[in-house]
C-alpha cells in the first residue's frame, strides 16, 4: 500500500514537472538570410594556402565568423557557425599541415562597436569543424603564429580586454597543439595586451612582438601608455627582451601607442614597425632591431593607428610593403614612400594575404568585405558572396512584398526586397544614404521619401527615386556649444501620427513637417556629466574623435502605440525618462531599476503594445566589462521594475534590443551580442533560436511585420534574416506545450504568383531566398516522434485525399509545407523535351482539411487557400483556368495512353514479324510525338508539342484563359482523336488478333 502511495506521488510530481522549453522547442520555424553581400562587412583577418595550384581562402569577419573558399574566392561558405562567438581577430594555417587551421576570436581593431571572442579555436580538417582550445578570457586576439618546424608550437597575441583592466592580455604559447598554454610575455600593467606578432619562416625562432597599453570607455578612448613597447625573442617566444635606447638605436621617445610589426619573409633581418607616438612614423631595421631608421610619416601612414595596425611585406621582395589604412598603401622602396593602390575598393583596410608563388595575386579585407587583385594590387575585384553585413537597425514598409530598410557600420543606409522572384540578388539592394548607416525609415505620410541617419545625428530626408537628399539635422541654439548626438543617434517614427518623427541629442526633438522645423520637447534628459563630455581629448597618444565616444546623449526613444502622449527615452548614461503629457513634463524613472549599476547604457526602450503603463528596457554594461544581459519590465509607468530572469534560459551576451509581439503580450524577443532568444511566457523562460543554422551573431534590432507576422532581424555581422510568420509561436501557451502533439493555428495560404524575374549573376555572387510560396502547416510535438507513422494528409471538402506532405519528427514547433500543386500530367516520351508540362496545376482556393496521423492518434485542422491578394482576377476566373488546365491534363494522359498503346502494338508486331504493321503504327506515332533525334530541342512539333505548349500557357497564368486557348484545347482534342481512330482502325483491319492496351488498364498501371 505504501508503495502504491509513493507511486501516486511520483506520478503527481511528474505531471506537474514543467515542460521542456529550449532551442529545440522554438527553432522549427526556418529563417532565411537575404544578405546582402553588396555592401558586405568588415573583414578583420585573411589567410590562405595554395595546394596543387588551387588557393583555399579563409576570411575572418569582424562579427560574422569564418568563411572558407576552396576556389580562390569564387564561392564561400561559413564554417564557424557552431562556435559560441562570431568575431574573428586572427586566422593562421599551419605551414606544415594545411589541414590544421587556427582562429583567434575577438577582433583586435577595437572600435567602439567591436564584438568579443572567447579564445583560440583549432580545426584539424581544413576548417570544417572547430574546437575551442583555450584562452577563453582573452576577448580579443590580434595574431597567431604557427612554427613551420613544429605545428604544435603556436604563439597567440592576446590583445585582452577592451573595456576593463584584466590579466588576459599578452603573448601565450602552446607546445602541445593547444592542450595547454602559458603566458610568455606579460604587460607592465593590467591595461596592456599584445598588439602584433611577426616572424619569418626562414628564422622561426626569432619573434617580434608589440605590446599595447590601451583602454576604451563609453565616453573616451586611450591608445598608449607605459605598457606599450617592442619586444624580441630568439628562442621561439620563451624569453623576451624589450627594445630600449640601450639596445635599439633610432626609435622614437615613449610613450608609445599601438605598434604594427612585420618581418620580411625573404630577408628576416628586415623589420618594419609603424609606431604610434608623439611623432608617429614608419620605422625600419635592417639588422633585426639593433638600429632603426625613421621613414614615412605621411598623414595616411599615421592616421588612426588603433584601427589600422598592420603591415604586410611581400614574400619575395623585402622592399615591397603594404600598410593598411583608410586607403591601402604600398611602398616599393622599402618604406621610404607610399602610394595609394586601393583603387575602386571600399576602404578602411585591415589585412592582406599575398600568394608566395605568384605575388601578383593578393587578397585584402576592409570594412566593405574581401577583395582580390591579380595584378599586384593595381586593380581590385570585390568578392560579392560574403553576406557579413553589419546592420545596426531595421525597419519595414507596407508594400507587398515589403521592403527592408537598414543602416550598416561604415556602409551607409540601404533598402532591399524582402522577397523577389528568383531570389534576392545583390542587385535588389539600393544605397540610399552615406556614412556609417544607422536608422532608416520610410516616411509613412509620403512613401516617396526615406529618413536616414549617419553617425553623429547626420539625418537626411531622401527621395527614394531621384536620391535627392535634404539635410534636416537640428542645430544648437545661440550660446550652445553643441548638441550631443550619439554615434548611433536614435530616430523614431510616431506609431500614432503619420509623418511625425523623433530624434534625440541630449534633448528630445520632434518634427511634424518632415524636418522643416523641430520642436525641442524636453530639457537635457541625460546626467550632463562634464567629465564625460571631453571627446576632443579622446584618443590617447593620437587624438581620435569621430563622434564614436559621444556620451551623455539619448540612445533610445519609444512613443507608446496606445497613447501618443506617453514617450519613453533611454540615455547612454543610465537615465530612463518618461513623459505622459507629450513632453511638457518628464520623470527619470530609471533610478528605480534594481541592480542597474552606475550609469548603464540604456540600449533599448520598448513601449508596451497592450498597456501604456508597460515598458521594457535593456541595460548594456559591457563598456564596464560586464558582458551579461540585463532586461527589465515595468507595468506601472516606471515606478517599479522587474528584472526578467535570463540565467535559466542560458541567455548570453549584452542586450541590444527587446521586442514585444504585436498580438501576444507574452511573446518576447531578445537580441543580444550572441544571438536571438525567445520567451513565450512573458519573460519567465527563454530559449535561443537556432533555426536554419542561425549563428550566434549579434542581433542589434528586429521588427515584427504587422501584416505578415514575419520577424525581421538586423544582425551585426550576417546581414538581414527573416523568420517568416512567427504566429505559431503565439500559440505556444502552457496548455499547448503540455499536449503530446497537435496543429498550431494554420494560417491562410495565399497562392502567390509563381513568376520569374532577375537574372543569373554567376557563382561568385550571393542570392538570398525569397519567401516560401507553399502553404505553411505548423504543428507541435512535445517529444520527438519515434514509433509508428507520422504523416500529414490534405483532404478536399469531400474528404478526398489530395496530397501527402513531408513531416519532421523533431520535437517542438515544426512547419510542414504543401506546394498546393497536383501531380503533373503524364507526357508521352519523344525526341524533344516537354519542359512546359513539368509542373502540375495548383488546387483551387477553398477550405481544405489537414490531417496528421501520429502513431495511433489523429489530429485535424483547416487550411484556407486563398488567391494572391495582388491578383486582378477572381475566384471564378481561377476556376475557369483550373477546369481547362485539368482538361489538358486529361488530354495529355489520354495521349500518353495512346502512345503507349501504339508502342505496344508496334513491338508485338515486330516480334511476330508483322513488319508492315509495325512500320505503319510507328508512322502514326510520329503524328503524335516528335521522333527526330538530335537533342532535347529539335524544332519538330507534333500534337504532343502543341498540347504541352498549350498546357504550359494555361498553367502558367491562373486567371481566366483566353478564348483562343479554350478553342485550341478543343481543336487539339479532335486532332488527337483523329489519330487514335486511325490507329484503332488500322489494328482492327490488319492486326491479326493483336489487342490494343485498354485505357482503363493503362490508368491502373499509372496510379
Amino acid at each position: 500500500m505504501r508503495a502504491l502511495g509513493l507511486f501516486a506521488i511520483a506520478l503527481s510530481l511528474s505531471a506537474q514537472a514543467p515542460v521542456r522549453y529550449d532551442a529545440g522547442t522554438i527553432s522549427g520555424l526556418p529563417a532565411r538570410n537575404i544578405g546582402s553581400a553588396t555592401m558586405s562587412g568588415r573583414i578583420a583577418a585573411v589567410a590562405a594556402v595554395k595546394e596543387n595550384g588551387r588557393i583555399t581562402v579563409f576570411a575572418g569577419s569582424a562579427s560574422g565568423g569564418v568563411w572558407k573558399s576552396v576556389n580562390g574566392g569564387t564561392t564561400f561558405k561559413p564554417v564557424f557557425d557552431l562556435a559560441n562567438v562570431q568575431s574573428i581577430g586572427a586566422v593562421a594555417v599551419d605551414p606544415g599541415n594545411p589541414k590544421n587551421v587556427w582562429v583567434g576570436t575577438g577582433e583586435s581593431w577595437v572600435r567602439n562597436s567591436v564584438s568579443i571572442g572567447d579564445g583560440v579555436y583549432k580545426s584539424t580538417d581544413g576548417g570544417e569543424n572547430w574546437t575551442n582550445v583555450g584562452l577563453k578570457d582573452s576577448e580579443h586576439i590580434a595574431k597567431i603564429l604557427v612554427d613551420p618546424r613544429n605545428g604544435d608550437s603556436v604563439l597567440a597575441c592576446a590583445t585582452g580586454h577592451l573595456w576593463n583592466d584584466s590579466d588576459a592580455g599578452g603573448v601565450y604559447k602552446t607546445g602541445d597543439g593547444g592542450k595547454t598554454w602559458r603566458k610568455v610575455l606579460a604587460g607592465a600593467n593590467r591595461s596592456t595586451g599584445c598588439a602584433m606578432l611577426a616572424m619569418s619562416a626562414q628564422q622561426p625562432g626569432t619573434i617580434y612582438a608589440s605590446l599595447w597599453d590601451f583602454r576604451r570607455e563609453a565616453w573616451t578612448f586611450r591608445s598608449g601608455g607605459l605598457g606599450s613597447g617592442i619586444f624580441k625573442s630568439t628562442d621561439g617566444g620563451d624569453h623576451w627582451t624589450e627594445f630600449t635606447p640601450a639596445n635599439a638605436k633610432g626609435l622614437p621617445a615613449k610613450p608609445y601607442g599601438r605598434i604594427a610589426l612585420a618581418v620580411a619573409p625573404a630577408k628576416p633581418q628586415v623589420v618594419y614597425a609603424m609606431i604610434e607616438s608623439a611623432k608617429s612614423a614608419l620605422f625600419r631595421s635592417d639588422d633585426g632591431g639593433a638600429n632603426w631608421t625613421k621613414l614615412d610619416a605621411s598623414q595616411y601612414m599615421v592616421w588612426r593607428p588603433f584601427y589600422f595596425g598592420n603591415l604586410i611585406v611581400d614574400p619575395k621582395d623585402s622592399e615591397k610593403v603594404f600598410k593598411v589604412d583608410g586607403p591601402l598603401l604600398l611602398s616599393v622602396n622599402g618604406g621610404k614612400s607610399f602610394s595609394i593602390v586601393s583603387g575602386g575598393a571600399h576602404g578602411d583596410f585591415h589585412d592582406v594575404w599575398i600568394d608566395p608563388d605568384d605575388t601578383n595575386t593578393i587578397y585584402t579585407g576592409d570594412d566593405g568585405g574581401l577583395w582580390r587583385s591579380l595584378d599586384g594590387g593595381t586593380r581590385w575585384e570585390h568578392m560579392m558572396n560574403l553576406p557579413v553585413s553589419q546592420f545596426y537597425h531595421v525597419s519595414v514598409d507596407m508594400a507587398d512584398p515589403y521592403h527592408v530598410y537598414g543602416g550598416l557600420q561604415d556602409n551607409s543606409s540601404w533598402v532591399g526586397d524582402s522577397s523577389y522572384p528568383g531570389g534576392i540578388t545583390n542587385s535588389r539592394w539600393e544605397n540610399m544614404f552615406g556614412g556609417d548607416g544607422f536608422w532608416t525609415w520610410e516616411d509613412p505620410s509620403d512613401p516617396a521619401y526615406i529618413y536616414a541617419e549617419a553617425q553623429g545625428g547626420e539625418i537626411g530626408r531622401v527621395n527614394r527615386y531621384t536620391h535627392e537628399t535634404r539635410a534636416i539635422k537640428p542645430y544648437p541654439q545661440y550660446g550652445e556649444k553643441k548638441l550631443r548626438f550619439n554615434w548611433n543617434t536614435p530616430i523614431q517614427m510616431s506609431p500614432n501620427e503619420k509623418g511625425t518623427i523623433y530624434m534625440g541629442a541630449q534633448f528630445l526633438f520632434r518634427s511634424r513637417n518632415h524636418g522643416q522645423s523641430w520642436d525641442r520637447i524636453s530639457p537635457d534628459l541625460t546626467t550632463n556629466n562634464p567629465e564625460k563630455q571631453k571627446q576632443e581629448e579622446s584618443g590617447g597618444v593620437t587624438v581620435d574623435n569621430s563622434s564614436a565616444e559621444m556620451n551623455n546623449s539619448i540612445y533610445a526613444i519609444a512613443e507608446s502605440p496606445r497613447n501618443g502622449q506617453v514617450i519613453w527615452v533611454g540615455t547612454d548614461d543610465g537615465n530612463v525618462q518618461l513623459t505622459r503629457d507629450g513632453g511638457k513634463t518628464w520623470t527619470n524613472v530609471g533610478l528605480a531599476i534594481p541592480g542597474r549599476g552606475q550609469d548603464p547604457w540604456v540600449s533599448w526602450v520598448e513601449a508596451g503594445h497592450f498597456d501604456e503603463a508597460t515598458a521594457y528596457v535593456t541595460l548594456d554594461r559591457h563598456m564596464y566589462g560586464d558582458m551579461t544581459p540585463h532586461v527589465y519590465r515595468t507595468t506601472d509607468f516606471g515606478k517599479t521594475w522587474t528584472d526578467l530572469p535570463l540565467d535559466g534560459g542560458g541567455v548570453r551576451g549584452y542586450g541590444h534590443v527587446i521586442k514585444e509581439d504585436l498580438v501576444n503580450p507574452n511573446l518576447l524577443f531578445l537580441g543580444t551580442e550572441f544571438g536571438l532568444w525567445i520567451s513565450t511566457d512573458g519573460g519567465r523562460r527563454w530559449a535561443q533560436y537556432k533555426g536554419s543554422g542561425f549563428p550566434q551573431v549579434a542581433v542589434r534590432d528586429m521588427v515584427v511585420h504587422p501584416r505578415t507576422s514575419d520577424l525581421v532581424l538586423a544582425t551585426h555581422g550576417r546581414g538581414i534574416w527573416i523568420i517568416d510568420d512567427i504566429s505559431p509561436l503565439r500559440a505556444l501557451t502552457p496548455a499547448m506545450l503540455s499536449e503530446d502533439a497537435g496543429f498550431l493555428p494554420v494560417p491562410a495560404a495565399p497562392q502567390w504568383m509563381e513568376v520569374n524575374a532577375g537574372w543569373p549573376e554567376g557563382d561568385g555572387t550571393f542570392t538570398g531566398p525569397s519567401k516560401p510560396t507553399d502553404a505553411m502547416i505548423p504543428y507541435y510535438q512535445r517529444s520527438r516522434h519515434i514509433y509508428g507513422d507520422l504523416k500529414i494528409e490534405i483532404l478536399d471538402q469531400q474528404g478526398k485525399l489530395v496530397d501527402t506532405v513531408a513531416t519532421s519528427e523533431h520535437r517542438g514547433v515544426n512547419r510542414a509545407t504543401w506546394s498546393m500543386h497536383l501531380k503533373p500530367p503524364i507526357v508521352p516520351p519523344a525526341a524533344s523535351a516537354a519542359f512546359s508540362a513539368a509542373f502540375g496545376p495548383r488546387v483551387l482556393p477553398g477550405l481544405y482539411t489537414v490531417k496528421m496521423t501520429r502513431g495511433d492518434k489523429v489530429y485535424t485542422s483547416q487550411l484556407n487557400v486563398v488567391l494572391d491578394p495582388r491578383a486582378k482576377f477572381t475566384v471564378e476566373d481561377r476556376r475557369a483556368q483550373f477546369d481547362l488546365v485539368n482538361k489538358l491534363v486529361a488530354q495529355l494522359n489520354h495521349m500518353s495512353w495512346a502512345v503507349d498503346a501504339i508502342v505496344a502494338v508496334r513491338d508485338e508486331a515486330s516480334q511476330k514479324k508483322m513488319t508492315a504493321l509495325a512500320e505503319a503504327v510507328d508512322k502514326i506515332r510520329g503524328k503524335i510525338v516528335a521522333t527526330k533525334e538530335g537533342g532535347a530541342i529539335t524544332g519538330e512539333e507534333r500534337l504532343r508539342e502543341f498540347l504541352t505548349g498549350l498546357y504550359g500557357d494555361v498553367n502558367g497564368y491562373e486567371g481566366r484563359p483566353t478564348d483562343q486557348q479554350f478553342a485550341r484545347a478543343d481543336v487539339l482534342a479532335r486532332e488527337l482523336e483523329d489519330v487514335i481512330h486511325e490507329f484503332q482502325a488500322l489494328v482492327a483491319k490488319t492486326g491479326n488478333g493483336i489487342k490494343i492496351l485498354s485505357e482503363e488498364d493503362w490508368r491502373k498501371a499509372h496510379q
